[in-house]
């Protein structure tokens, strides 16, 4: 029993006192103190030989301290070994390199690739040991003669990450898409790779050396794969109406079983004010789908386009569009969209609440799932708040929240119950719903609240009144009912006879923001500055920095003025909502490729 029991303590010690080298071992290894690393990996290597790492890092000791001859003695005696493993050869040959040996280097780097004629699978740790000491020729001749060798064998992926450190693009796009080819990888995960290197740029080189890798392959093998490689690549360019051309190529040669593709595209354009485009791409899917609610999805898309730019004029033309449309669809629980849209055409562009109003009501009678009836009460209390029903209003938004806790619907409710109570003046009721909307999962939901949170908190305590806080809330909903000249001027109200309270520069920030709408971006800008200026310590910097470099990216055309104001953002609002968008558009005006 006391023999086991010793054996068991050495065994314990033994095993302890290794774990130790290991750890002390790496532990000085990192630090750069290769004096005593050394004198671990010594001892690791003679308890454990076939560890392949503890003789990469000795290696490593030994030509960090210039002992290129205990190197050399040391590999040379695992070469003696029986089947030692041949990326001996390359760390032999790599230290003679270090010794300006180039000769006696090449004459061991050629020995190793001599390996792979009589066995291909070495070719992947062998490229891969050339990789580790940057003899990238060396590694693709490595990786490319196993392949060669054993057809079976892929290391497309390793030499596309190769080609790309060489700046050999066009070798890197090809090694990428063989993958895809030969099924090794998922499209989306090449695209991600590619992505570094592309741009929004049509003429950049790397754009125009993708194009080209794709036009060549289309001609050479017909394949719908390179049809979405392309739309991807025009995508990315914002060149949507070459995207289109790809994205009905395919869809005739999947012999058009989804337009989701193309529902997808439309959305992009849309977004990005190609409304020609997407006009055009929203017109194909009506002609080319059989699902009703496609259909109406892309008519309503076509009638939103109409609305952008829409005089008064032109407003009862859309409204007989939404009437053709409710004839053809109905009043179904399957067309809730149009209703929604119609009800806010209603209200919101022709100022007639009352049969919006009626027509929602008559829609929570259909059989409706939760979420349905949730949608069209948010509807529904967004035109009774237009209306000035605040309290019929919060009924509808608080029996969602109730029902829909958890749910991003039941979060929006939240907080257009506290916006509703905003404009109500109830000032205390609206901070105690947005206290609970600062943790929201919706990034935009939760920034909203704290905006909102702010602006409340920070002005009641400087006004116990609230007068200004009162008039500001009187604009805000101005603005909510689209009465816009109406609210530029309350606004204008507050900056002329509360100059200096905390207010300003919201006030500053609403009234820029409602002068975009109204295309005056000269107006909009001189707010925008007034808030940098005399608010530059504020919480609305960011605000303003953000829509300054907007203006002049997208309205002003002055790339230049735009890149520093989203600098200022970088430098110095790095925990700013805007932070993100910032730092893209500064790196795409810079020229940089866009992950």
């Amino acid at each position: 029993m006391r023999l086991i029991f010793f054996i068991i303590t050495f065994l314990a010690l033994s095993t302890f006192g290794f774990a130790q080298d290991d750890f002390l071992a790496k532990q000085y290894f990192a630090d750069g103190d290769f004096e005593k690393a050394v004198v671990f990996y010594e001892k690791l290597v003679e308890k454990s030989p076939r560890r392949t790492e503890y003789v990469q890092d000795l290696v490593a000791c030994y030509q960090q301290l210039e002992r290129y001859q205990d190197a050399e003695d040391f590999l040379n005696q695992r070469l003696k070994d029986r089947n030692p493993y041949p990326t001996l050869l390359i760390d032999l040959g790599y230290n003679y390199k270090l010794q300006n040996n180039e000769q006696m280097a090449q004459t061991y780097y050629d020995k190793a690739l001599d390996v792979i004629p009589k066995n291909p699978n070495y070719g992947y740790a062998l490229g891969l040991q050339f990789q580790k000491y940057s003899l990238l020729d060396l590694a693709i001749k490595a990786f490319k003669n196993s392949m060669e060798l054993n057809p079976a064998l892929n290391f497309n992926f390793q030499l596309a990450r190769i080609y790309g450190e060489q700046g050999n693009v066009e070798a890197m796009y090809n090694s990428y898409l063989n993958l895809v080819i030969d099924g090794k990888t998922s499209k989306s995960n090449i695209l991600r790779s590619i992505d570094d290197f592309i741009s929004e740029d049509a003429t950049d080189k790397n754009n125009t050396l993708l194009k080209k890798v794709l036009l060549e392959r289309a001609q050479k093998n017909p394949d719908v794969l390179w049809n979405e490689l392309l739309s991807w690549l025009f995508v990315q360019q914002k060149q949507y109406g070459s995207a289109f051309r790809q994205e009905k190529a395919i869809f005739k040669r999947m012999n058009g079983s989804s337009t989701t593709r193309l529902e997808n595209l439309g959305n992009d354009a849309l977004d990005n004010e190609e409304y020609e485009t997407a006009k055009d791409i929203y017109g194909y899917i009506i002609e080319n789908t059989s699902n009703k609610i496609t259909q109406l999805d892309a008519e309503l898309n076509l009638i939103d386009i109409d609305l952008r730019n829409a005089t008064n004029g032109q407003l009862d033309a859309i409204h007989k569009k939404y009437d053709a449309l409710v004839d053809i669809y109905g009043y179904k629980s399957q067309s809730l969209q149009l209703q929604v849209a119609y009800a806010n055409f209603l209200t919101f562009k022709k100022n007639d609440p009352a049969p919006a109003e009626k027509l929602l009501k008559n829609s929570l009678e259909l059989p409706l799932s939760d979420r349905g009836t949730a949608y069209l009460k948010l509807a529904l209390g967004d035109i009774l708040v237009y209306d000035k029903k605040f309290n019929e209003a919060l009924i509808y938004f608080s029996q969602i929240q109730q029902k829909l806790k958890n749910d991003i619907l039941g979060q929006d409710a939240r907080y257009k119950v506290a916006q509703t109570s905003f404009y109500k003046g109830d000032f205390d009721w609206a901070l105690t719903q947005l206290k609970v909307l600062r943790s929201s999962t919706s990034q935009l939901i939760a920034n909203d609240a704290m905006q909102l949170s702010l602006l409340i908190s920070d002005n009641s305590l400087e006004d116990s009144t609230q007068t200004a806080l009162k008039k500001y809330a009187r604009a805000d909903f101005l603005a909510y009912q689209n009465k816009i000249d109406e609210a530029i001027t309350a606004l204008g109200d507050i900056l002329e006879n509360h100059k200096g309270e905390k207010i300003e520069d919201e006030a500053l920030l609403k009234q820029a923001q409602l002068f975009e709408k109204q295309n005056k971006y000269e107006d909009a800008q001189l707010n925008y500055q007034k808030i940098i200026t005399f608010y530059g310590n504020g919480i609305l910097a960011d605000d303003a920095y953000y829509a300054l470099g907007e203006l002049y990216r997208k309205q002003f055309n002055d790339p230049i003025k735009a890149k520093e104001q989203y600098e200022k953002i970088i430098y110095n609002y790095q925990d700013s909502y805007y932070f993100p968008e910032a730092r893209k558009n500064f790196r795409i005006l810079r020229g940089d490729a866009i992950n």
